[in-house]
């Protein structure tokens, strides 16, 4: 009779003790120049993360000219006075770099990211650019025909169409916000390399830029490294310019894309509410959160797993423009997708939701919950150099202090149910809430009619 084996177990490892954890503070400074230095050194991140802010806002845009800010921001890639846009692009790629830019209402932003033992060639590479951009006609124009072959396609899309419906029923006409960010078919086409040459003759210059440095700087002078790169880049001072408030109208109503024969409604239901400088952004986070934000949140619970309506809907507060005078402000909106019969019965209970939160208010556990989803995983959140950069950026652009991520996340761990409840019910009034419909209108303009939440009208898709 053989003995059986016997097996050997190892001892199941344990956690560690929890050590407690803050978004990192940066170091702040200054070139020469007068371009603004933030950076943050991070132990073990050997891939380091640049980014450049730039004040050269939607708004700034000459009138009929929307969308050069993007088309500026693209061809910052193609080509300097020393490079063209093949060889600067094999640059980069020896470096083993990534250059990424994008245009928005607060201003340009440019994003570098590569690994420390390069910085020095990425980091001139990335001057060169801001120094002395080539703008050659030939490579404005084939941007500005990429940028036009990307209209229609947006325009097919139902959640960028919707999102373009709404803004242009929130804001004035007059107001820039009311339109495409990268601008439209008309105002594209009118771009050419003299114009973009002269937005960025006027708006970008180093003593309004700010460059956040994030990643392990362990051996490297990044004083003397800076100061042969971006201290090269001159530029005179800008004047200052007035920004006006943003305002919206937020009347309740309906607006219906007319879509014939699509099997889905996309919906976007929103209005614009308090941005980061206002004292009930913690508890408008938590509060939408509760309301939207995750698997387990109300809409989805109801929508998703009792009525099987959507794949999922989701609530968000997104900062247009922040600032502590006032004038800031941030979209608050609900987004999803349903099946066209059901387009109706959807938006019924969406509604009925937001009444009960009115009425009832959320429960402990839905603010528990929401509060180890958003300050629980935010150390995983930010392990890479480039979330802390992009984090630090944002409140460079949105003119709030160094450490307000850090104190974000203390108030969103002392903000109570009570508090959550009322900013979410203050987010989204049922009755001051704008809704898009992307969809078939013959089918579901009457049963949203017979909603009574807000005129309904009809406008062609385009």
């Amino acid at each position: 009779m053989t003995e059986l084996a016997t097996m050997e177990f190892h001892p199941q490892p344990q956690a560690g003790e929890a050590r407690p954890w803050a978004f990192p503070a940066p170091e702040r400074g200054a070139l020469g120049n007068g371009l603004t230095l933030l950076r943050c050194h991070r132990p073990g991140q050997q891939v380091v993360a640049v980014e450049i802010l730039l004040a050269a806002p939607l708004e700034a845009e000459p009138q009929g000219l929307d969308g050069i800010a993007t088309i500026m921001a693209r061809a910052f890639t193609e080509g300097t006075d020393k490079h063209s846009a093949e060889e600067f692009a094999a640059e980069l790629e020896r470096c083993g770099a990534t250059l990424d830019a994008h245009a928005d209402h607060p201003g340009v932003r440019i994003s570098l990211e590569v690994p420390v033992s390069r910085l020095p060639k990425a980091l001139g590479l990335l001057a060169d650019a801001l120094r002395a951009p080539a703008f050659e006609d030939s490579e404005i124009e084939r941007l500005v025909r990429n940028r036009l072959d990307e209209i229609p396609h947006e325009t097919a899309n139902p959640a960028r169409r919707a999102a373009k419906e709404l803004s242009r029923q929130l804001f004035p006409a007059t107001s820039r916000m009311s339109r495409p960010r990268q601008g439209t078919e008309e105002t594209v086409t009118a771009i050419d390399s003299a114009a973009v040459r002269a937005f960025y003759e006027k708006h970008v210059r180093p003593a309004t830029a700010t460059a956040v440095v994030v990643g392990d700087l362990t051996g490297v002078d990044l004083d003397a490294l800076l100061a042969d790169t971006l201290g090269a880049w001159t530029g005179s001072q800008a004047e200052a310019r007035s920004v006006p408030p943003i305002t919206a109208d937020d009347t309740g109503r309906v607006i219906i894309v007319d879509r014939p024969g699509a099997v889905q409604t996309q919906l976007l239901i929103g209005r614009i509410g308090a941005d980061r400088h206002d004292r009930v952004w913690p508890a408008q986070v938590l509060g939408t959160y509760c309301l939207g934000g995750t698997l387990t949140s109300r809409l989805d619970r109801v929508l998703r797993e009792e009525k099987g309506y959507t794949y999922g809907v989701r609530a968000f507060g997104q900062v247009l423009r922040s600032a502590p005078d006032g004038t800031g402000a941030a979209m608050l909106a609900i987004s999803g997708s349903v099946d066209t019969p059901n387009t109706g019965p959807a938006l019924d209970d969406l509604w009925k939701v937001l009444r009960t939160l009115a009425a009832e208010g959320l429960t402990d556990a839905e603010r528990d919950i929401a509060v180890q989803n958003l300050v629980g995983v935010a150390p995983l959140k930010y392990e890479t150099a480039g979330a802390v950069a992009g984090t630090l950026a944002d409140q460079v652009e949105q003119h709030l202090p160094d450490d307000f991520q850090a104190t974000l996340y203390q108030q969103l761990a002392a903000t109570g149910t009570v508090e959550a409840t009322a900013a979410a019910v203050s987010a989204f009034p049922v009755d001051r809430l704008v809704t898009v419909l992307v969809g078939d209108a013959a089918q579901i303009e009457e049963p949203v009619r017979a909603l009574g939440i807000g005129e309904v009208s009809v406008v062609a898709a385009e």
